[in-house]
């Protein structure tokens, strides 16, 4: 698995947005895949006659794995958004700290 992170601004367009430069690439070695349900309440919508289909896989990357919601994540060469705060874990039982799990997301149509 690798992230694909925006690079700092380069400066701002004519509208006055930020322009980001080149994506770092950082490999994260070890992690876990699991598919999401495709058949939840949002898993399939019609917008304007056209059917969108959101393939949906949950992450879990290593501890202390710094993943931010702006990150993408690149899996078998497939560019996959994160979807929404990434979340991490310690056992309440022994201090440990688990994976961080995240939804990610491949929207096409």
């Amino acid at each position: 698995m690798t992230i694909v992170r925006p690079g700092a601004s380069t400066g701002y367009d004519e509208y006055g947005a930020e322009v980001p430069g080149l994506p770092e690439e950082i490999p994260v070695p070890g992690c876990g895949i699991a598919p999401r349900d495709g058949n939840a309440a949002s898993g399939n919508e019609q917008t304007q006659a056209r059917d969108t289909v959101i393939i949906g896989l949950t992450l879990y990357a290593p501890a202390g794995t710094d993943l931010r919601p702006t990150d993408k994540v690149r899996i078998a060469n497939v560019l996959y958004e994160v979807d929404g705060q990434a979340g991490a874990f310690k056992s309440p039982f022994t201090g440990s700290s688990g994976p961080v799990v995240a939804a990610l997301e491949r929207v096409t149509g």
